[in-house]
């Protein structure tokens, strides 16, 4: 069996090797994308909720509020059609919001909508899933979650990431 003489990677077949992998690894890149969000918010700030109904178990110490809720803290609001609010261990405070049914959440001059959001007051950070839209002035970007850190005002875009840019205000 005769071997092919082997040649040493030349500039120009190490820079199209180069270019190969980085397109191949495009996909993967677009993947998740980095966005602000609204203004910085303070999650220790006092929360208020409003909604048509309010019930709360006694077993485990959950509050759930229905129909048309609207949760407001610092500079954000979140709108649903139900809120669950769990408490820590010994109820002092508030542990995590699970919000369901036409999520919007507003902060600032950005809006996002989802079918879900789970915002963990102790860490500011909220994730919405499910059909994720958000909107940023003129322009739009939708993907299947946004993790959004309230406290530092910065959003990540995960999953299938679609964007629409205007410019000019077209």
């Amino acid at each position: 069996m005769t071997r092919a003489p082997t040649r040493p990677f030349s500039p120009r077949r190490l820079a199209l090797a180069s270019g190969l992998l980085a397109l191949l690894a495009f996909p993967a890149a677009a993947q998740q994308t980095s966005v602000p969000f609204g203004t910085a918010s303070d999650s220790s700030a006092p929360i208020q909720v409003d909604s048509e109904t309010l019930s709360v178990s006694q077993e485990d110490g959950s509050a759930v509020f229905e129909g048309n809720v609207l949760v407001e803290q610092d500079n954000m609001r979140l709108q649903a059609a139900r809120v669950q609010v769990i408490y820590d261990e010994d109820q002092s405070r508030i542990q995590r919001l699970e919000a369901t049914g036409g999520v919007t959440l507003v902060s600032g001059e950005d809006a996002a909508e989802a079918e879900r959001a789970d915002y963990n007051i102790d860490d500011g950070d909220v994730v919405m899933s499910g059909n994720v839209l958000l909107v940023r002035g003129p322009s739009t970007i939708q993907a299947e979650r946004m993790r959004i850190n309230v406290d530092a005002g910065t959003a990540v875009m995960e999953g299938r990431v679609r964007t629409f840019l205007s410019q000019d205000g077209n």
